[in-house]
């Protein structure tokens, strides 16, 4: 009995000692891929900040100069692939004849300096709403949070043009002000006769004499976002952009009307990434 009980006794714990040898490696097995989830983590942290661009999504708002206007703009990107981006943007802009130049009223009391200056010859402010669908093109990205990533970009859409009259305070013929719009029928309404001249009519005015011209537009240039880091836009681009609208626009008396235009531009833009949740 006793050999019975010793053998018994060294059976528990021999397999004591196997149940423990069995656990460890399951419990090692188990910090591993908790650390290798960990690190997984912190090198796509690391991805999106400082190396190639994964965001998703974006959002954004800029200003623009162009050769012949300025304009605003909201912008919205999608990421298609790697190295593609489609994008939608809305944009309000005003196009100026170059040779606009404000003048000072010389046909009030004499305190000319108290009048709103004007734009001789100036018959319509032209404004612009577009909306439009594009495609950001990866050509370099960000080696680290430092660098640069640049994109080639080519947008078009649909134009919306607001013509509204441009109005003058003028001494008429009878001695009282009046405010008047460009009138070639009516030479005499001193629309273009720079002694009778007050001064430029309010911002307000001209609006319910608003006409609608729809039109075309297309882009392409080149965007550098030089943010220190993916999840940041911060954007420098520049390009070329043409409009083409279904009748001539007149901006400015014996001038040649337009209608087809083509810029130069250069806008900023500033917004953020994210992922799809």
């Amino acid at each position: 009995m006793k050999k019975l009980y010793i053998i018994l006794f060294l059976a528990t714990i021999s397999g004591g000692l196997y149940a423990q040898t069995t656990n460890r490696p399951s419990t090692s097995s188990k910090r591993t891929e908790k650390e290798e989830r960990k690190l997984k983590k912190i090198a796509i942290f690391r991805e999106q900040e400082e190396g190639e661009n994964v965001f998703q999504r974006d959002f954004s708002v800029g200003a623009r100069l162009n050769t012949d206007g300025w304009s605003g703009f909201v912008e919205m990107g999608y990421r298609k692939s790697r190295k593609v981006v489609n994008y939608f943007q809305f944009e309000f802009a005003e196009k100026k004849n170059p040779k606009e130049t404000k003048r000072q009223g010389s046909g009030g009391s004499g305190f000319s300096f108290t009048e709103r200056p004007f734009i001789y010859g100036k018959v319509n402010n032209f404004y612009q709403a577009k909306l439009g669908i594009g495609q950001r093109y990866l050509i370099g990205g960000k080696a680290n949070k430092n660098g640069v990533e640049v994109d080639a970009i080519y947008y078009g859409g649909l134009s919306v043009g607001l013509l509204k009259p441009y109005y003058l305070n003028v001494k008429s013929q009878d001695g009282p002000e009046q405010e008047v719009k460009y009138d070639p029928s009516n030479p005499n309404n001193n629309f273009l006769n720079d002694g009778k001249i007050i001064g430029a009519a309010g911002f307000g005015k001209g609006w319910s004499d608003l006409s609608v011209v729809p039109g075309l537009h297309a882009r392409a240039g080149l965007r550098f976002d030089w943010a220190h880091f993916n999840e940041v836009v911060s954007a420098l681009e520049i390009g070329v952009n043409a409009e083409m609208y279904t009748k001539k626009i007149q901006i400015m008396a014996n001038q040649d009307d337009k209608q087809f235009f083509f810029n130069a531009y250069v806008s900023l833009q500033f917004g953020k990434r994210w992922n799809r949740r």
